[in-house]
């Protein structure tokens, strides 16, 4: 095996024991990278350690810079993962900190330090390493249809409800609008309960009765889909291969090419 295609296996598959080594390395530099991003923003403990935060910063961002780097000229076709999900959120990775670096001028600083925060996004680097979430993602494509009918049958319901309250309560209880009212209604619907707009006629306390049952049952239905959707693709198992093309991985244990774009995947 040549020495791309071991690293290639190294960085894109957990299957070997230098694989899961460079998983767990990755995953505690995220951890650390996301731990020093919130404590940065706790004043007293930034003033005290800022300078160690700042080279644990830049370490961390070359570290993300070389993988994303190997990443992309790992594949025979970088383009396929630079342009994925993956690639776009690796990129957001390391790019607040070079950002930094090139805006000029103190009245930028607080800016600067702004784009420095999506940092953050690093959080999404997690879902390459848990195997559930490639099942979880899965299971919410495939059911993104019914739950884009039922989002837009719960939006519909709430325009109903929020004009029926306004016109039942009127401006002297709160209801000053129907944009107003459709938020009152959302929020009692998903039973938050902000409380910072409340019905005080008989007929519109009712009606906020009947949101707020309602609301429990509508929000078992997007997990009762999502459900159904995990519970059909655990009885299809896949393997840990990576696609040599396009870094595309949660293959079945059958498939001979590539979903995503149809490169043989043992060659």
């Amino acid at each position: 095996m040549s020495v791309k295609n071991r690293l290639r296996k190294i960085i894109f598959e957990a299957d070997t024991p230098a694989g899961k080594t460079f998983d767990i390395i990755l995953l505690l530099a995220i951890l650390l990278s996301i731990v020093v991003v919130m404590l940065e923003t706790v004043k007293p403990i930034d003033e005290k350690y800022h300078q160690i935060f700042f080279y644990i910063e830049w370490i961390l961002t070359g570290l993300f810079s070389i993988e994303y780097v190997a990443r992309a000229l790992l594949v025979k076709k970088p383009s396929g993962y630079i342009f994925s999900f993956f690639g776009v959120i690796d990129l957001l990775a390391i790019l607040p900190a070079f950002i930094s670096l090139v805006i000029p001028g103190s009245q930028l600083l607080l800016v600067t330090r702004s784009l420095r925060l999506l940092r953050v996004f690093r959080v999404l680097k997690l879902t390459r390493y848990i195997s559930e979430s490639q099942l979880l993602a899965q299971s919410l494509i495939a059911s993104r249809r019914k739950i884009t009918v039922f989002l837009f049958a719960v939006l519909m319901l709430t325009v109903i409800l929020g004009t029926i309250m306004y016109i039942i309560e009127g401006g002297q209880n709160g209801f000053t609008s129907i944009p107003r009212s459709i938020y009152w209604a959302i929020v009692t619907l998903t039973t938050v309960g902000y409380g910072d707009i409340s019905p005080v006629t008989v007929m519109g306390q009712f009606i906020a009765s009947f949101i707020m049952i309602l609301g429990y049952g509508i929000i078992a239905i997007p997990t009762g889909l999502i459900s159904v959707e995990m519970s059909q693709n655990m009885r299809s198992s896949t393997n840990h291969i990576s696609c040599v093309n396009c870094s595309a991985e949660g293959h079945r244990a059958d498939a001979d090419f590539c979903y995503e774009c149809g490169h043989k995947l043992q060659e």
